[in-house]
């Protein structure tokens, strides 16, 4: 398997139709590591509110899915339309979609139903691809056309793929009688890209959506999704934990740390007097609290965060289970330590194997478990919510 030079950072921002609560955009992604896939869903439910969301998550778990154990892109699309039962008054499927899958070398293809064009920059020039027509077969699929994309992606590379939420946002405006369109998203991405040439994903999809709610005065009369994927240089995170089984390993670990390109994290009190030692360099603890729960942060020169570890790494744990779109991060150590992890790509995490008698006392709280399934459960959230590329070691 051979691996592509860059990262793939992927987002999707999203607002709803006005008053509604619930958004009938639904975007799904999916990362199989063992293949080294990226499986992308933006499917746009029929309506609005509740019964759209219900609809395009169908459409959208269904064909990860069927893509997770059948590559055949346009195949998995036939099954699916074939599925979906026809709206009785619109004569129209309960739902449009646009699927993005990535290979580990970068070979992309996308495919769309009824959904606006994607928008492929590479740098600050439109990349167009050629672009195949599939004819569904069988009886409930007549007339109806996939529109099939296939390209090597590249480093810088961007996709930006939408519901009609964007494309006909301002619709029926004296300013936009016929909506924005592709062609004004095309330009106003472009803009961004020239101001900012190495603006995030979730930046860009974000301002996207606002200037489609902007064409409606703030008040969206669809729901407004704009997802975007950024093929980009990684951004690498060492974290260290817990002290090696061996203290004769001690030397090797501060030499990892050391020579270690990229942001470092050192969590746990006898970690941090092991790095400190072997570094020369002195530990500075802060004295102002700033989370109830936990101790504060300290500070060696050349680590970027040093904290405590076990109770820590523990409510890093929570914080990424409960994490959303809209959530906010505070001050404290694990609040600090989610945000670099959420910012970094490329996660390595050494993982000391010497046992702390002391977390093993029944009588301590049941939260505090073992370093070694904290560390396996944030491998976890990380790698299949968050979809970063997690690295685990032991020592």
């Amino acid at each position: 398997m051979v691996k592509s030079d860059y990262y793939i950072e992927v987002e999707c921002q999203q607002k709803n139709f006005d008053g509604q609560a619930i958004c009938g955009d639904v975007f799904m992604s999916r990362k199989i590591k063992e293949e080294g896939r990226t499986i992308l869903v933006l499917s746009d439910g029929l309506g609005s509110g509740v019964k759209a969301n219900v609809l395009g998550t169908l459409t959208a778990s269904m064909i990860l899915n069927y893509m997770k154990v059948n590559k055949d892109i346009r195949k998995a699309a036939e099954v699916i339309m074939k599925t979906l039962p026809v709206c009785s008054k619109r004569k129209a499927s309960y739902s449009t979609f646009t699927i993005v899958e990535i290979e580990c070398d970068g070979e992309t293809r996308i495919i769309r139903y009824d959904s606006p064009d994607c928008l492929i920059v590479r740098g600050l020039e439109s990349f167009t691809p050629e672009c195949e027509e599939l004819k569904l077969n069988g009886d409930n699929n007549l007339g109806k056309v996939l529109y099939s994309y296939r390209f090597k992606a590249e480093k810088e590379d961007r996709i930006i793929f939408c519901s009609d939420g964007v494309s006909n946002s301002g619709m029926g405006t004296q300013r936009l009688p016929f909506g924005w369109g592709m062609e004004n998203v095309d330009q106003f991405v472009k803009s961004l890209i020239r101001r900012q040439p190495y603006i995030s994903a979730r930046q860009l999809g974000a301002s996207v959506v606002d200037r489609a709610c902007a064409n409606y005065a703030n008040k969206p009369k669809d729901d407004t999704s704009c997802g975007v994927l950024y093929f980009r240089e990684p951004r690498n995170l060492l974290i260290c934990t817990g002290p090696p089984y061996e203290r004769t390993k001690d030397a090797q670990l501060a030499k990892q740390v050391k020579e270690f390109e990229g942001k470092k994290v050192v969590c746990g009190g006898t970690t941090a007097g092991i790095i400190s030692r072997e570094f020369d360099k002195p530990v500075e603890i802060e004295l102002t609290i700033t989370d109830s729960e936990l101790p504060p942060i300290s500070h060696i020169e050349g680590i970027d965060l040093v904290t405590e570890g076990i109770l820590t790494l523990g409510k890093v744990q929570r914080l990424l289970k409960s994490y959303k779109d809209l959530s906010s991060l505070r001050h404290g150590p694990a609040d600090q330590l989610v945000r670099v992890l959420l910012e970094s790509d490329k996660i390595f995490i050494v993982n000391g194997t010497k046992i702390n008698v002391a977390h093993q006392d029944p009588n301590l709280p049941m939260e505090l478990e073992i370093r070694r399934t904290v560390v396996k459960n944030i491998v976890t959230l990380l790698e299949e919510k968050f979809l970063k590329e997690v690295d685990l070691s032991y020592i």
